[in-house]
C-alpha cells in the first residue's frame, strides 16, 4: 500500500470551485480512515467503483429499460445496463436481474408490489428478532398496508424455529413468505423456506441484503435456486455502490420489471448501475471469493474474542459477516457501549436481541460486522485483537485513550484509500 490517500475522481476540481464541500468529503475520508468501522452494513467501494459514481452517466435520464427507453439517446447507458444485468444473472446463476432499485428498501417494494395487493397476508421475521424494517414493521410502508404475520427465534436457541415458521403458515396462508433479516448471525435454511412455501402455496421471496456478496464469493448458501425473487443491496458485503437490485425467476421477470418501473421508479441512476456493473465485475473475479471467506473468518474471530472478554455472542457465534453481541453480563446497554466505542476510535451500532428488555433506542446489545476492516487487510489476529479493544472500551470508559492508541497502530498498516488501494 502507498502513503496517500485516494481522494474519488476529479477531487482537486471540487477543491477548487466549491471548498466548503470539499471539506466534507475530506473530513468524511479522514473519519473513516482513523478508525475502525464494525458497521455490518458497510464496506470500501474500490476507487473504479467511485470513478463510476463520479461519471457522465448521471446526466442521463433513461426511463424504461435497455432498448425500450421514453427518452432518446441512450445508446450508450443501455450497454452499462446490459453489463449489469449480464454480469448479475451469470454472478448468481439467476434467470433475470432488474438492476434499477435505488435501494434495498425500494427493492423489496417492488418485489411486494409484483406479488401482493394491499391487504394481502406476508410471513416475514420480526423486527426485534433481527428482521428489517421493510418486513413489516408498523411504523413502514410494509407493516400498513399488508397483513403481516411475524415469525421468530427460539429463546433457548437464538435460530429461527422452523417448525413455528411452518405452522404460522399452515394457520394464516400467507401469499408470500420472506426469508433474510439484518441482525442474525447464522444461515438460513432456504430450502426448509421452499418447503414451507411450497406446501401453503406462498411465493418466496429472500431478503439477502447483507449476506450477498458472502454469496457471490461462494462463503456461505445462495437462496437463487429455492426462491422465486431474491432482493439486494450492493453495498454491504458486495463492496458497491450504495443501491438494490432483485433477482427473479423468469417466469416473474414483467411482473418484476414493471413493479420497478414504471410502478415504483422514474428514471433509474445511471451512474450508480455502472458502478454495480463495475461491483458485480469485482465479484465475478477469482479473489473475490477470497475475500468472502475472510469476512466470515473475521467474523468467527471477533466473535469469540468478544465472548472471551465475558460478551455473549447471541446463538453462540456466527456463520456469515456479523455478530450479534449481548451486553447485559457487562452491566452497559447497547446506546451507551455504542458511545464508548465511538470516543475510542470504534464505529458500531446498537442493537436489539432476541426478547430485549430494553427499548429500541437503548438496547441490551450491539452488532458488529467485518466487511469494511477485512477490505482494508485485517485477518483473523488482528479482529481478536479488535475484539480485545472493543471489550476494553464497553468495559472502562477511562480505556478511551489508550484504545484509540491502539486503533491508530492498526491503522499504520490498514488503512483505506491509500493510493494503491
Amino acid at each position: 500500500m502507498g502513503a496517500e490517500p485516494y481522494y474519488g475522481p476529479d477531487f482537486g476540481l471540487l477543491r477548487r470551485q466549491d471548498p466548503e464541500l470539499a471539506e466534507v468529503l475530506l473530513d468524511e475520508l479522514a473519519r473513516e480512515r482513523r478508525g475502525l468501522q464494525l458497521i455490518a452494513s458497510e464496506n470500501f467501494t474500490s476507487p473504479a467503483v467511485l470513478a463510476a459514481l463520479g461519471s457522465t452517466l448521471t446526466n442521463k435520464y433513461a426511463e424504461g429499460y435497455p432498448g425500450r427507453r421514453y427518452y432518446g439517446g441512450c445508446e450508450v447507458v443501455d450497454r452499462a445496463e446490459r453489463l449489469a444485468v449480464e454480469r448479475a444473472t451469470r454472478l448468481f446463476g439467476a434467470e433475470h436481474a432488474n438492476v434499477q432499485p435505488h435501494s434495498g428498501a425500494s427493492a423489496n417494494l417492488a418485489a411486494y408490489a409484483a406479488l401482493l395487493q394491499p391487504g394481502d397476508t406476508m410471513l416475514a421475521m420480526a423486527l426485534p428478532h433481527g428482521g428489517h424494517l421493510t418486513h413489516g414493521s408498523k411504523v413502514n410502508f410494509s407493516g400498513r398496508w399488508f397483513d403481516v404475520v411475524p415469525y421468530g427465534v427460539r429463546r433457548d436457541t437464538e435460530l429461527i424455529d422452523y417448525d413455528e415458521v411452518r405452522d404460522l403458515a399452515l394457520r394464516h396462508r400467507p401469499k408470500v413468505i420472506v426469508c433474510g433479516a439484518t441482525a442474525y448471525p447464522r444461515l438460513i435454511d432456504y430450502a426448509a423456506f421452499r418447503g414451507v412455501a411450497d406446501e401453503v402455496g406462498a411465493w418466496l421471496l429472500a431478503d439477502a441484503a447483507h449476506p450477498i456478496g458472502l454469496m457471490a464469493g461462494g462463503a456461505v448458501p445462495s437462496p437463487v435456486p429455492y426462491a422465486d425473487v431474491v432482493t439486494f443491496t450492493t453495498h454491504k458485503t458486495l463492496r458497491g455502490p450504495r443501491g438494490g437490485a432483485i433477482l427473479c425467476t423468469a417466469e416473474l421477470a414483467a411482473r418484476i420489471d414493471r413493479a420497478v418501473f414504471p410502478f415504483l421508479q422514474g428514471g433509474p441512476l445511471m451512474h450508480v448501475v455502472a458502478a454495480k456493473a463495475v461491483a458485480f465485475g469485482e465479484a465475478l473475479r477469482p479473489e473475490f471469493a477470497g475475500y468472502a471467506r475472510r469476512v466470515v473468518a473475521n467474523a468467527q474471530a471477533l466473535a469469540g474474542a468478544l465472548g472471551a472478554e465475558g460478551m455473549r455472542a447471541v446463538s453462540g457465534g456466527t456463520d456469515t459477516h456479523l455478530a450479534l453481541v449481548d451486553l447485559r453480563d457487562t452491566g452497559v446497554t447497547g446506546a451507551e457501549a455504542e458511545r464508548r466505542c465511538a470516543a475510542a476510535g470504534i464505529t458500531l451500532n446498537r442493537n436489539a436481541i432476541p426478547y430485549d428488555p430494553e427499548p429500541p433506542a437503548v438496547t441490551s446489545g450491539i452488532r458488529v460486522g467485518t466487511p469494511c476492516v477485512t477490505t482494508q487487510g485485517l485477518g483473523p489476529e488482528e479482529l481478536r485483537e479488535v475484539g480485545k479493544l472493543v471489550a476494553a472500551a464497553v468495559r472502562d470508559p477511562g480505556a478511551a485513550e489508550r484504545v484509540r492508541e491502539s486503533v491508530a497502530g492498526l491503522l499504520t498498516i490498514y488503512r483505506p484509500y491509500l493510493s494503491e488501494y
